[in-house]
């Protein structure tokens, strides 16, 4: 009599263990990992709107964690231009090289990136999409925005991604600061209800010289209805005061 055979059980997915390994590397280190788990495909969509659609443009991703901005980015580029990912954690690091043989993986810090790109002969980049928590932009000896825009090139976007139930906390409001004042717009969409916790992005352009006096009041800022859309249209608005 042939013996019963125990049932196949079933193997967890890449995408299983990627949310794990997330996980893991947030509970370890709550202030330099953006969120508990990874981001979805509506927020993804809107962090990569802003790519440069033709040419061979330059792009670098802060906190790429387990790569869904990654593979976003290297979809929409389709091979072109050179793509960049820095990445603080070397375990998440060391996950994302063999996923994506084509980018570039660097281990370090953001507020290296004018050093890290000048070692590659990199002199400006046209976008950089960042996944990094608010507390990166104040932990170092210089805040963060300004240094982003220093290696953006004149027409270049950086897109960073926060949450509204965060907006109105004082660690939220220096970071709109920082950005107003290193950038000449900012924008704001619509609120993604589509990811866990829902999310907004904010989308920067015209970097301010660095020898450029930085006055946040003469900032255009741009916000949109929090109201779900996949339109990303914003209307005017006026720049509230930096605090």
């Amino acid at each position: 009599m042939t013996a019963p055979v125990a049932p196949a059980q079933p193997q967890p997915s890449r995408a299983d263990g990627e949310r794990a390994l997330f996980a893991r590397e947030f509970l370890r280190s709550p202030l330099r990992t953006a969120s508990l788990v990874p981001s979805s495909a509506a927020l993804t969509a809107r962090m990569v709107a802003g790519l440069p659609a033709t040419g061979d443009p330059v792009v670098v991703e802060l906190g790429p964690g387990t790569g869904v901005f990654t593979t976003a980015i290297a979809e929409r580029l389709g091979g072109r231009g050179r793509q960049l990912a820095v990445e603080v954690n070397e375990r998440l690091a060391a996950a994302l090289r063999p996923r994506h043989p084509g980018v570039e993986v660097i281990t370090g810090a953001a507020a290296e990136l004018p050093r890290l790109l000048g070692e590659r002969g990199i002199d400006g980049a046209d976008a950089v999409v960042s996944g990094l928590p608010w507390t990166v932009y104040f932990d170092g000896p210089r805040p963060l925005a300004p240094i982003l825009a220093e290696v953006l090139a004149p027409g270049g976007v950086l897109t960073q991604f926060s949450y509204p139930w965060t907006a109105w906390t004082p660690p939220a409001r220096r970071q709109r600061a920082q950005l107003r004042a290193a950038f000449e717009e900012v924008l704001v969409t619509r609120t993604v209800w589509r990811n866990l916790p829902p999310a907004l992005v904010y989308v920067a352009r015209r970097p301010r010289p660095s020898s450029s006096p930085a006055s946040a009041a003469s900032t255009t800022v741009w916000e949109a209805a929090t109201a779900s859309s996949p339109s990303p249209d914003a209307s005017p608005v006026s720049a509230p005061a930096a605090g």
